[in-house]
């Protein structure tokens, strides 16, 4: 069952997903995205390798509040729209902050994926003390705004997107979970309905509506930033992305790793945009050894304050 956090009058659902005491890592979904949408087998993948894993519902997605609806327009549209939006940037990454507060963790490891990559990237801008290492999987950088960020986007894929149609029933919200893993897939790789059942499973059974709120979606996208460059950010830094990925091009992911001071870039090859069993392993053996980073610093400054003693 979920717990919730407050962020003044938005409630956050997040969800506990096991691995107490061990190191904590608090996990961003995508955009429009619940967090069912992160696989068990990842999650456990992760618990064996030493985190306590949390996941949380953006404002708009899942079980937290969705705000009244606006005449927002598509997703895109959401990009250009000049009018005041719903809601910025810095309460999305606020709503992470109150979901640590919550849970009474100080400092996290944060893994954030897709859009949840590009929030991770400003909760490490604006609450630096909060983040002990950040982690991005397919991701834009929170540099680019607006239109820009176009250039690393694959058109097609969001021409697929935009026309999907399927009826709100239970076959009806299968078929529309399997032809948007199918779209992020990486090219050539089968997907079926195991791959999704899950997740469709998950949030029939907590009342969610799933990946149709295009409203919703426009809302988050068009949350405007107004905080530093990525170069701001302290805290190690791995930058994660499938070679294949039809959604967004790895330009994306080489822009974070050159901004952010530090930070490791690793291209993973033959993955997409979608989270397929084969790789959960190396995702969790990647955040292990970028925590272990940390673990090995404040190792070596106990052992330099001794010495000093």
């Amino acid at each position: 069952m979920p717990r919730f956090a407050h962020n003044n009058e938005i409630q956050i659902a997040f969800e506990d997903l096991g691995g107490a005491g061990g190191d904590p890592l608090l996990l961003v979904m995508g955009l429009g995205s619940s967090r069912f949408w992160w696989p068990d087998g990842l999650v456990d993948e992760l618990v064996r390798r030493g985190f306590h894993v949390v996941a949380y519902d953006h404002r708009d997605a899942g079980q937290s509040t969705h705000l009244p609806d606006r005449h927002e327009g598509s997703p895109i549209a959401a990009l250009l729209r000049h009018a005041p939006p719903a809601y910025s940037a810095e309460d999305l990454t606020d709503d992470a902050v109150a979901v640590l507060d919550a849970l009474g963790w100080e400092r996290a490891h944060l893994f954030g994926y897709s859009m949840g990559g590009l929030v991770a990237q400003r909760i490490a801008i604006r609450h630096p003390r909060r983040v002990l290492t950040l982690a991005t999987s397919s991701a834009v950088p929170s540099d680019v705004k607006g239109l820009r960020v176009l250039r690393h986007v694959r058109l097609a894929s969001l021409a697929r997107f935009a026309r999907l149609r399927h009826p709100e029933t239970p076959q009806g919200n299968l078929a529309l979970a399997l032809a948007v893993a199918r779209i992020l897939a990486a090219p050539g790789r089968r997907v079926d309905e195991h791959d999704v059942r899950e997740i469709v499973d998950k949030e029939a059974a907590h009342q969610v509506a799933g990946f149709r709120d295009q409203r919703a979606q426009s809302r988050q996208i068009g949350a405007k930033w107004h905080g530093g460059p990525l170069a701001r950010i302290t805290a190690p830094t791995l930058v994660l992305h499938g070679s294949r990925d039809p959604l967004l091009r790895v330009s994306a992911a080489r822009d974070i790793a050159a901004a952010v001071p530090g930070a490791r870039l690793r291209v993973l090859p033959d993955v997409g945009h979608f989270l397929v069993g084969d790789i959960w392993a190396t995702y969790a053996d990647e955040l292990r050894a970028l925590a272990d980073r940390v673990d090995a610093r404040r190792d070596l400054r106990l052992d330099q304050e001794r010495q000093d003693d």
